[in-house]
């Protein structure tokens, strides 16, 4: 049987995150929680620790701000499912460490949507939609919502199954949606 591919969207702060975790959570006994953000300043810092009270020790957590594809590469055979949280995060991630060179962030989008084909276990993919919202002013945001537009779509392609939150209701935009009850 084909591994699942759960890509999860919608806008900030629309439940996104709890969704995944409840998917995850009803579904699966062995779960890895693999988490992007970095703690900057004190509200992420607050965010970071309401989600890690939220998932509690459901989870095992990696931190990788930067390489989650190469995390999920080398994820035990008894994982069962894999939740990334989140992969504009971890775009977002990139641009600050690549200094928005597009080249190289592009290779290393490539290289995500890449690893996704060799990983056995099921897949929770937790992101933003951008794309929505007026253009930027400035040539590197323009960069980063076309380039998470891109990779939005690319893992759409590959998912089994895609929902769109919004204001906390889940929509499949591909595949069912779950019985969470």
């Amino acid at each position: 049987m084909n591994p699942l591919r759960i890509l999860i969207t919608g806008g900030a702060r629309c439940g996104k995150s709890a969704f995944a975790l409840r998917l995850a959570v009803k579904n699966y006994s062995r779960r890895t929680f693999v988490a992007t953000a970095v703690n900057t300043d004190p509200e992420m810092n607050e965010r970071i620790s309401k989600h890690q009270l939220e998932r509690g020790d459901l989870f095992e957590t990696i931190e990788e701000p930067t390489a989650p594809g190469r995390i999920l590469a080398t994820l035990p055979d008894s994982t069962e499912v894999a939740v990334v949280d989140c992969l504009t995060v971890w775009l977002g991630n990139l641009y600050h460490r690549l200094d928005g060179r597009q080249e190289q962030i592009q290779a290393e989008v490539d290289a995500f949507l890449s690893d996704m084909d060799h990983v056995s276990c099921d897949l929770v993919l937790v992101t933003n939609e951008v794309g929505w919202g007026i253009v930027p002013e400035h040539a590197l945001a323009r960069s980063f919502r076309d380039m998470a537009g891109y990779l939005n779509r690319k893992v759409a392609e590959k998912s089994t199954h895609v929902y769109l939150l919004c204001c906390g209701v889940p929509l499949a935009l591909k595949g069912s949606l779950p019985d969470l009850h």
